[in-house]
Formats: C-alpha cells, sequence, structure tokens
C-alpha cells in the first residue's frame, strides 16, 4: 500500500514539474510571439497529452478537480482585489449591468443557439451558454498591461471580467443543480435560488474578508500582522469553503473577500505599503502558476475526435457568441448609463475586448467530471470559445485600440505632440 501511494505522489509530482516546465517555457516563447501565453499553455498541453501521453490526468480525478477549485477562488479572489471601489463609482451602472443583464443577455443567445445546433434540451443548452457567458480577468489585465487604453475604458472592462466571473459562475451551479436534481427547469424558482446563493455568497465573504483583515491589520487586535500574506490567502480560500459548505455562492463569496482587501482602506483597515507589495508579488506569482496549471491541463485533455465530431456546431455558438451575443450585451448594458456617456468607438471597443479564459474552463472540467448529459457538446464550445476569442481578440486588441483611436498618451508623448 505504501509502495501505490508513493508511486501516485511520484506521479503527482512529476506532473506538476512537466506542467510548470512547460508552462515557463511556453511564457517565454508567448512573449517572444507576442501572443497571450494561454494560447502556448494549451498547446503545450495538447503536445504533452495527447501527443506524447506525458500526462494523462484524468479531468474527475481529485487532483484535476483540487487544481479547478482552488484555482477559480484564487484567481476570483485576485480579480476582485484589483477592482478600485473609487474607480468603479464612474461606470457602477455600466458594470453592474454588463455582469447582469450582458450575462442574460449571453446566455439566452448563445443557449438557444446551443439548442437548435446540438438538438439538446434547454436546461442543458441554457447551461453551455452560463458557462462561456463570463470573461477573463486574467487574460485582460495582462493584455491591458502591453495595451494602453482610456483609463475608464480600462477600468470598466477589468472590473465586468471580474464581476461577471461571478454572476455567470452561480448561473452555471444554479442551472447544473436543476439539470443534476432532475428538477424542471423553472425561472422563477432559478431567479430565486440565483438571488439567494449571491446574497449569501456576498455576505460570507464581506464578514470573512472584515475579521481576517481586522487580525492583520488592525493597530491593536492585528496580531496576524507577520502572516498578511498567509492571512490573505486564507481569507480567499476560507471565504470559498464557508460559502460552499452552507451552500451559498462560494465564488461569489471569494470575490467579496477580495474585494474587501483590495480596498481595505476605505473599511478602515489599511494594510501597510510594503506588506501590500509583497501580497500583490505572492499573488501575481500564484494566479500565474494556477493558469498554468488549468490551461496546461486542460489542452492534455483535449478529444480531438470530440472537436471533430462537434466542430461546425460548436464554430457556430463561438461565432453567435462574439458577433452577436457581445454587441447586444453591450448595446443593452452601456447605452442606458447616461452619466458614463460612452462613444460610439469606445462601444466598438467593448464589444471586442471580452475573453473567454480561467473560470469557463474549471467550470467545463467539473461539468465534465460529474458526467452531465450535453458535458462533450459543452467541452467542444469551451475550448473553441478560448482559443478562438483569446487568439483573436486578445490578439488583435492593440490594433484595435489605435483603430478606434482610443490609446491613452503618457505625458512625455503629449509634450512632445
Amino acid at each position: 500500500m505504501q509502495g501505490a501511494t508513493a508511486h501516485t505522489v511520484h506521479e503527482l509530482l512529476m506532473m506538476l514539474l512537466l506542467v510548470l516546465g512547460a508552462g515557463m517555457v511556453s511564457g517565454k516563447i508567448a512573449a517572444w510571439l507576442r501572443l497571450p501565453d494561454v494560447v502556448l499553455f494549451i498547446a503545450a498541453g495538447m503536445l504533452l497529452g495527447t501527443g506524447m501521453h506525458w500526462i494523462s490526468e484524468d479531468s474527475g480525478s481529485i487532483a484535476n478537480q483540487l487544481i479547478l477549485a482552488v484555482g477559480s477562488a484564487l484567481i476570483l479572489f485576485d480579480g476582485g482585489r484589483g477592482i478600485r471601489l473609487q474607480g468603479l463609482k464612474r461606470v457602477v451602472l455600466t458594470v453592474s449591468l454588463l455582469s447582469t443583464v450582458g450575462v442574460l443577455v449571453t446566455v439566452a443567445v448563445t443557449g438557444a443557439l446551443a439548442h437548435e445546433v446540438f438538438g439538446l434540451d434547454w436546461t442543458t443548452s441554457l447551461l453551455i451558454g452560463s458557462v462561456i457567458s463570463s470573461t477573463d480577468p486574467a487574460t485582460i489585465i495582462p493584455v491591458f498591461r502591453q495595451v494602453r487604453v482610456k483609463e475608464r475604458l480600462r477600468e470598466t472592462v477589468e472590473s465586468e471580467s471580474a464581476f461577471n466571473d461571478a454572476t455567470g459562475s452561480i448561473l452555471t451551479l444554479a442551472l447544473l443543480a436543476v439539470l443534476t436534481g432532475g428538477k424542471k427547469l423553472h425561472f422563477g424558482a432559478l431567479s430565486l435560488d440565483f438571488a439567494t446563493t449571491a446574497a449569501g455568497g456576498l455576505a460570507v465573504g464581506l464578514v470573512f474578508a472584515l475579521v481576517t483583515l481586522w487580525l492583520t491589520s488592525h493597530a491593536r487586535w492585528g496580531v496576524l500582522g507577520d502572516y498578511s500574506t498567509v492571512a490573505m490567502i486564507a481569507a480567499a480560500l476560507g471565504a470559498y469553503l464557508l460559502g460552499e459548505m452552507i451552500h451559498v455562492s462560494g465564488l461569489m463569496a471569494t470575490f467579496t473577500a477580495g474585494i474587501v482587501w483590495g480596498n481595505s482602506t476605505s473599511f478602515g483597515l489599511p494594510i501597510d505599503e510594503e506588506k501590500r507589495r509583497e501580497m500583490s508579488h505572492v499573488a501575481d506569482n500564484a494566479t500565474v502558476i494556477l493558469r498554468m496549471l488549468i490551461f496546461v491541463l486542460l489542452g492534455s485533455q483535449v478529444n480531438f475526435s470530440l472537436l471533430g465530431s462537434y466542430f461546425w456546431p460548436s464554430a457556430a455558438v463561438v461565432l453567435a457568441l462574439v458577433f452577436a451575443a457581445r454587441p447586444l450585451s453591450v448595446f443593452a448594458s452601456a447605452l442606458p448609463d447616461k452619466k458614463a456617456r460612452w462613444s460610439g468607438r469606445e462601444l466598438l471597443f467593448m464589444c471586442w475586448v471580452r475573453e473567454t479564459g480561467v473560470i469557463p474552463a474549471a467550470l467545463s472540467g467539473m461539468i465534465a467530471a460529474q458526467g452531465v448529459a450535453g458535458a462533450n457538446q459543452l467541452s467542444s464550445v469551451v475550448f473553441m470559445a478560448i482559443v478562438f476569442t483569446i487568439v483573436v481578440q486578445a490578439g488583435t486588441t492593440a490594433w484595435w485600440v489605435r483603430r478606434l483611436g482610443l490609446e491613452e498618451r503618457s505625458e512625455n508623448e503629449g509634450a512632445r505632440n
């Protein structure tokens, strides 16, 4: 028994080393080619998995599920931590609508087409739409580090990507509960479930974050001040776990906790600047490692025969996502915000920038592990959505910014002109 256990541990360590090694090499090649690193992570996974058979981690394994759960929680926490409440106030209506109305529009459009092209029942079809309704802060934020765009536009897109990860996840899990529970789809009950799980997750995240912040940053009671970075990670995972244990949204809980930690000064619990830099450094590296793990493993689990079988229906759903659902979502969400006064060029920019990434990949893996009917079609759509939106959309963001004249100039450039 000990030998079998040791063999399993050795296999997991070997997988981890292969993923991290492939991730570092892929990241360097991506930087050289000026491509989003996620594309190379997936390609490396396909090479090591389907090609060389060096990685063979099943989507239903405990290790894979742990990576997906921890990765989703920490990445959402970090997305929330990056949101600044002061900047959010300027575009709060647009972001709120994009993260609610925009998600619902996306689910409706893509779900309807999935129902038509795959011939699936409505619940499963809407589940596909809900999984791909989220955008990806882990992909968008690095893009904006390379491409300078107007500040309020960047804040809107980044905030939306973090918020709709949470709302899309809650809707996905609510639909999954209907599907696995053998219940009929009832929009009233689904709406109530969505509202209660979201509100419950928000409350859990707020309370948990404030307690951990109090113990970390309070002038008198900050007994964990020497372990602020460890406390931050514990806050992210603890909020997620507590939310799941009491059957509310763990993802909303960890996202809310991230917002509180990222805006600690606004809550009267400021974090020392040196400690804040240390936490940011750790969070950035943890996010990179988790993205490597999620996407390299996703690539290693690609079933090419499955992709071939569902290629054209999946392509139709992804094209509807990009060219129909996204523009409708943007116009339905941004036009009512009269205070923001979005220009036509800004609206066009938001229509194009919406990468599918970590959270849809993680949710797809979780659903596939449960053996739900329609999981194969879902996996095919999610894979194609990730590849298309990251390669085509993220890859052309810089060109689109220049084309629309939305590039933000530095003070030196302004002085020269």
